[in-house]
């Protein structure tokens, strides 16, 4: 594991580095978008911050409403505490300050939906890198499998073997990036975000299973209680599409595969 990396006099947090890289990846994802539907490309930059801005402030207050037992002693302090994160948080508070910027370029619809999905699929994907590289916690369960691991070295340190989750994170979200990359020309608009909300919503739940989060509520942990919220959201969206069109596919490219040879 490595928390920091030492260069010099410098101490740099790996976690807080792959957190900046999955901001720089997902603005690129986004420009190169935005070129191709014709919108200004320094959109992304302010797409960017703004997810950047409501994501961090999201994140945290989720975070010390979730915790609020065990900080309430020290509130004002834990507001400026350097730890304690929530993805979900992050998301929701992301998700406001983007459809604040977008209201403001009058770019509100279901094309921003869909430039955001698979940005947000490959920004998880390296932020679990984060995770991984940092041992913050967010490992699995104890495991002696071919490739369990330890992190006795982490932010959260543990000398037990365990399931490697934030790899399979990786790597789950990250494969669902390049799926919904492909896809982004050949749907409708909006289902790209509805095929995200299901994916990434199916991968937390899935994983869940292997993680050491407490149950919630009906054995479920409160990931997965808001992964199902997801996946319903997604689904639905894809029914309802589906319903009214015949199909979640652009016109043209259902004719393109009709069309003889």
């Amino acid at each position: 594991m490595y928390p920091e990396i030492h260069i010099g006099p410098l101490t740099l947090q790996t976690f807080g580095l792959m957190f900046a890289l999955a901001f720089l990846a997902a603005g690129a994802l986004i420009w190169k978008r935005f070129e191709e539907i014709g919108k200004p490309v320094d959109w992304a930059y302010e797409m960017g911050f703004a997810a950047l801005i409501g994501g961090v402030i999201g994140s945290r207050v989720y975070f010390l409403v979730d915790n609020y037992s065990d900080v309430k002693d020290d509130l004002l302090g834990n507001i400026f505490s350097g730890s304690g994160l929530t993805w979900y948080g992050g998301a929701i508070g992301g998700a406001i300050a983007v459809f604040l910027w977008a209201w403001y370029r009058g770019f509100l619809g279901m094309a921003l939906l869909d430039v955001a999905a698979p940005a947000l699929a490959l920004g998880y994907a390296i932020g679990r890198c984060g995770c991984q590289l940092s041992g913050d916690g967010d490992y699995g369960k104890a495991w002696d499998g071919p490739w369990a691991m330890s992190y006795p070295d982490g932010t959260v340190p543990t000398d037990q073997t365990v399931h490697p989750t934030p790899i399979y994170e990786t790597l789950a979200m990250g494969l669902g990036a390049w799926i919904l990359w492909q896809l982004r020309d050949r749907v409708r608009p909006g289902v790209l975000f509805a095929l995200y909300l299901l994916y990434a919503g199916a991968e937390r739940f899935l994983v869940e299973f292997l993680r050491r989060n407490d149950d919630a509520l009906l054995g479920l942990t409160q990931a997965q209680l808001e992964s199902v919220v997801m996946m319903v959201g997604g689904a639905i969206w894809l029914a309802i599409v589906h319903r009214r069109y015949g199909g979640i596919g652009r016109p043209a490219a259902n004719q393109a595969v009709a069309a003889p040879a």
